[in-house]
């Protein structure tokens, strides 16, 4: 069910970059304005997510996710009514107070049927939403683009995303919180009291792990959202493409690639943390690592066929690291704040995604190059640098502070 709901979470919010050619078109809007719209989300998004896992410690996650689904819904069809900047970016601002439940509730949420033996495999397959709803959103939003108007398009994914959540609200139930974690044998009946925000912040902050994990979140975003903005317009001005090829093709080789790769992350993550404390960690690090590779290739190539691969390799790459990202976290923050800490995750992880459309708008608009194409192309080829220090930090990370920071 989760699955579903991911899917159109995903969905909704990538549909809009797909179609930046059609408002760069219609409405004149230039890279730093669509970078706006781009971050707007965001920003809203990440600022939003420590109030939204502070409640989801203490309130149904239930409702908490398929209400938001409802609200997030309702506002992407809104989106189809916009004709100035300021109408684009309201709408992806609230769009983005809308989604920022989801996380911090359903990772919770899963916790609770999934200890540590499974939790990754768990996670994983959940993360897979994310990669057919990115898919699904850039696809069908470009395709309903070309054909039918752009508008179209996010009218049909909000009334989608309505009806499911509408049909979920009677299967979908809440575990008791921590049951997971409980003994062999013994069945959980009642939730620990929830912390106050203070405890919740202590219990994040008191773990050099944690900051790791939040730094190289940040980071993976950052490069993640320059993927998910930028993509479509850098295959249609650089190489050419359709508008509807460019949508397709700017999330399937990458996104595809994660979704086939994520099971096998979070498999192979379970099996090492039973063996090495961090084993999860390093399977991020080593996606990291590798994948910086092919990040760099795909700003710089200038050969269709080697961006292809670079970007079903850099997918393939993407999805190990994205497999364990709460799960790493998990494995050391207590049950009863594992809301609060995935809302604090979601914060530092699209805080720093958020500063990454804006960055390549201005760096596109004013690079040093004479046109936006080599300056663009610079700009995405540049996270590599950022995912080469984040898989350093965490080999940091594994073998300075994971042992001491580990919930027994």
């Amino acid at each position: 069910m989760l699955w579903f709901v991911c899917f159109f979470n995903y969905a909704d919010r990538q549909s809009i970059f797909s179609v930046f050619p059609k408002l760069k078109e219609e409405f004149g809007f230039d890279p730093v304005q669509l970078g706006l719209i781009g971050s707007a989300f965001m920003w809203v998004y990440a600022f939003g997510a420590p109030l939204a896992g502070f409640i989801g410690d203490r309130v149904a996650r239930k409702h908490l996710i398929l209400g938001g689904c409802v609200f997030w819904s309702g506002v992407t069809v809104l989106t189809g009514s916009c004709s100035k900047l300021w109408h684009f970016v309201t709408v992806r601002a609230l769009e983005g107070f809308g989604e920022t439940f989801y996380f911090p509730a359903s990772m919770s949420l899963v916790s609770d049927y999934h200890g540590p033996r499974t939790r990754s495999k768990a996670f994983s397959l959940h993360q897979s939403s994310v990669y057919v709803g990115t898919i699904g959103g850039s696809w069908l939003g470009a395709w309903f683009a070309e054909n039918h108007g752009w508008r179209l398009g996010f009218y049909f994914f909000g009334a989608a995303g309505v009806v499911l959540a509408l049909l979920l609200y009677r299967f979908l139930r809440e575990p008791v919180r921590g049951a997971a974690e409980a003994p062999a044998g013994v069945e959980a009946t009642a939730a620990q009291p929830p912390p106050t925000w203070a405890e919740a912040a202590g219990i994040v902050f008191s773990k050099p792990t944690a900051w790791v994990l939040l730094t190289v979140f940040a980071g993976a975003n950052f490069v993640a959202t320059i993927f998910l903005t930028w993509t479509p317009t850098f295959l249609v001005e650089k190489f050419g493409f359709k508008l509807t090829s460019a949508g397709l093709s700017g999330s399937v080789f990458i996104h595809l690639a994660s979704a086939l790769s994520v099971p096998v992350g979070g498999i192979l993550a379970d099996v090492l943390a039973r063996r090495l404390t961090g084993g999860r960690m390093l399977v991020q690090a080593v996606g990291l690592l590798v994948g910086a590779v092919f990040v760099g290739l795909v700003g710089l190539t200038a050969q269709v066929h080697t961006l292809m691969l670079a970007m079903v390799v850099f997918g393939l790459c993407k999805g190990l690291y994205d497999a364990n990202i709460f799960a790493s976290l998990y494995d050391v923050i207590e049950p009863r704040a594992r809301a609060t800490a995935a809302g604090i995750m979601n914060t530092v992880g699209w805080g720093g995604g958020a500063l990454g459309p804006l960055a390549v708008g201005l760096a596109t608009k004013y690079g040093r190059h004479p046109t936006a194409v080599e300056n663009m192309s610079e700009a995405i080829a540049f996270g590599a640098i950022v995912y080469l220090v984040g898989a350093a930090l965490l080999f940091v990370g594994i073998f300075a502070f994971a042992r001491k920071d580990r919930v027994a």
